[in-house]
């Protein structure tokens, strides 16, 4: 793992939270935003400094995020960390014991591929590999 590459934050309303971010962190706006129809969410992304966060609203009832929300309502969801070869890091977490939730990568948002470690064995924090996609 080269560097944290974002931290995820769950929340009900994005617009909402766009605004609350983006007065927080005094700009404009996020820099990006899109839809990972494969998850049912939609995000939105803010840079402050070198630190990406990533806000992430449920388009359903019956998806990660708003089954997140619902148990542990808004917060903090995830830390996702850059990798050179998500296949071989996989590989590696799988041998030191610790529980994917995919076998292999999908594609996320921000033109990464991703997967995540569940939380039960890491220590409650649900962590998530993310490796650019070549162009």
């Amino acid at each position: 793992m080269r560097k944290i590459e974002h931290i995820g934050i769950a929340v009900t309303d994005l617009e909402k939270s766009n605004a609350l971010f983006s007065a927080l962190f005094n700009v404009d706006g996020p820099y990006k935003q899109e839809e990972v129809e494969s998850e049912f969410v939609k995000t939105s992304f803010f840079r402050s400094g070198n630190n990406k966060i990533e806000l992430v609203q449920g388009l359903n009832d019956d998806n990660a995020i708003s089954k997140f929300i619902t148990k542990r309502g808004e917060g903090l969801h995830h830390i996702a960390f850059d990798v050179a070869d998500i296949k071989k890091e996989m590989a590696r977490l799988k041998d030191e014991g610790f529980i994917l939730l995919n076998e292999e990568p999908k594609i996320g948002a921000d033109n990464k591929l991703v997967c995540f470690v569940h939380p039960k064995s890491a220590n409650g924090v649900l962590i998530e590999l993310c490796q650019e996609i070549p162009a």
